[in-house]
């Protein structure tokens, strides 16, 4: 009796072990998988500062913002990965990827993805016009109930209420299906949106993992004034 009690107990545990073992592995995997996750995050946010402060350095060397990069195989607009060689006459000319080449950074995220870019035409041509030249890109988010608010800019740039030179964002780990916000930030040439991440479809503007950062004006003109590359 006492060797088939001690038999079951030694079962029991050794039941209690695997069970252990096994729940321990399933935390370990979520655990791991969600701080994988963050931290792929978390440096791309430092990429895109990364290539805010490559912008600036870029201005203050030639005098003004790089062109995009063609988003494609496009004839006579360059190499892939630096700057298109025709001049920008829209906004939306002036709307494609980072220039990645040109400005010395990653060819793309933390998750594969080339980063996004748009800059106002008419900083990508020196010299700068300071007391002339208006800022055209907005950045929008959402409050709690779904309603639009400004990042960056307002209603109206002007050159009293400047807006920002230029944005670049990451479209995060996947294109989220129906997301109203991602497919605004891929379609967009002037506005943004850029709002905490969300995987909830029925979220005002759908679900949500874009990444994006707007270069700062004023740190763009102290820089290039610094380097006297702005009159």
């Amino acid at each position: 009796m006492k060797r088939h009690a001690r038999q079951r107990g030694a079962a029991l545990l050794t039941l209690l072990l695997i069970a252990t073992v096994a729940l321990s592995a399933v935390l370990l995997s979520a655990f791991s998988g969600g701080s994988g996750e963050r931290a792929r995050e978390e440096r791309t946010h430092a990429l895109l500062a990364q290539a805010s402060e490559a912008l600036v350095g870029f201005a203050a060397t030639h005098g003004r913002l790089p062109r995009p990069a063609p988003a494609g195989p496009a004839p006579g607009m360059g190499e892939a990965g630096r700057e298109r060689t025709v001049p920008c006459a829209t906004e939306a000319d002036c709307t494609g990827l980072l220039p990645w080449m040109d400005l010395g950074l990653p060819a793309a995220d933390n998750w594969g993805r080339h980063l996004r870019y748009s800059v106002t035409p008419a900083f990508t041509v020196a010299p700068l016009a300071r007391t002339a030249l208006i800022a055209s890109k907005r950045v929008l988010s959402r409050d709690a109930s779904g309603t639009l608010f400004f990042v960056a800019g307002q209603d109206n740039c002007s050159l009293a209420a400047q807006c920002a030179p230029a944005v670049i964002f990451s479209r995060g780990p996947s294109d989220m299906p129906g997301s109203q916000d991602e497919a605004g930030n891929l379609q967009a040439a002037t506005d943004f949106m850029q709002r905490p991440r969300s995987a909830e479809a029925n979220a005002p503007g759908g679900a949500f993992d874009d990444l994006l950062a707007a270069v700062p004006l004023q740190v763009l003109y102290e820089r290039m004034a610094a380097a006297k590359t702005l009159p």
